[in-house]
């Protein structure tokens, strides 16, 4: 599987200790398999003045000995993950999670969930209507040195 991620360096071997915390799916060194995504993320680097830089990364498909989680849609699983993971709780570990990203537009919903001003249902309604941007966080730096291959990086 080709993989991007785009930040102000190239990295051609990316580490976990670089993480921040308390991201949608906790602490790991996240890609997407859209290049456009890639991109647009990119574009928030330029705004600052900064240079972005397009990482390409392939992910090997085989890979047994790890634990794997995919979050197909904004649903009631993904919402309880992402809300443990953003809340810095414990939360079922995995190497490799899979699934939306909680951006602009879906972290207001989230925000408004977390505040109490949205039930968990009406969250749920509210993220049934939104398409999901796909995220790949990698969280064990094993992973990452034996499944995940730089390939090229070019600047935006």
């Amino acid at each position: 599987m080709i993989l991007y991620h785009t930040s102000t360096i190239e990295i051609r071997k990316p580490d976990i200790l670089h993480s921040r915390s308390r991201l949608d799916f906790g602490i790991g060194f996240y890609l997407t398999p859209v290049k456009e995504q890639a991109v647009r993320y990119g574009e928030r680097f330029l705004k600052r003045g900064e240079q972005a830089i397009l990482n390409c990364y392939e992910l090997d498909d085989n890979r047994n000995d790890c634990t794997h989680k995919f979050f197909p849609a904004y649903d009631g699983d993904w919402l309880d993950f992402v809300a443990a993971c953003r809340k810095g709780l414990e939360h079922e570990e995995f190497d490799v999670i899979e699934g939306g990203i909680a951006d602009d537009k879906v972290f207001d919903t989230i925000d408004l969930y977390f505040s109490g001003v949205y039930t968990r249902e009406q969250a749920l309604d509210q993220l049934r209507y939104k398409k999901p941007n796909h995220q790949v966080c990698i969280t064990s730096q094993r992973v990452l040195d034996k499944y995940l291959h730089f390939q090229s990086s070019q600047s935006l």
